[in-house]
């Protein structure tokens, strides 16, 4: 996914890994409020067309009942870290995941009384 993202357009890739926010600016009562589209620089114009298209590339690459976890978000980075989370799970989850595993390949051995072709047949 990372690859299609890039190959969109690398502003695709970077609202990824870095976010985006929408621009603001102060008011006269000197509050931070959204800056109107209309006001928007071609930098801030080009940051978020990253942000739309990779949101897009995401609602689309999924299928209907993924989709359901990340239909309200505005961020691509957002939609992407639940996405990251739903699949390939926390650091908690990765690190059991890879005990369980190396557990298991220690505990994968011949008995000396078997014959590969027995072995070869084990669940």
């Amino acid at each position: 996914m990372k690859v299609f993202l890039m190959s969109l357009d690398m502003r695709s890739w970077r609202a990824i890994i870095s976010g985006w926010e929408y621009p603001t600016e102060k008011d006269e009562a000197g509050q931070t409020v959204r800056k109107s589209e209309l006001k928007w620089t071609k930098d801030e114009d080009d940051v978020a067309v990253g942000n739309s298209l990779a949101l897009n590339a995401l609602f689309n690459a999924v299928d209907p009942n993924i989709f359901k976890l990340i239909n309200t978000c505005k961020l691509a980075k957002a939609a992407w870290d639940i996405l990251e989370v739903a699949f390939e799970g926390t650091s908690k989850v990765k690190i059991s995941r890879l005990q369980i595993l190396t557990s298991r390949f220690e505990a994968f051995q011949m008995g000396e009384d078997e014959t590969i072709a027995e072995f070869n047949v084990c669940p």
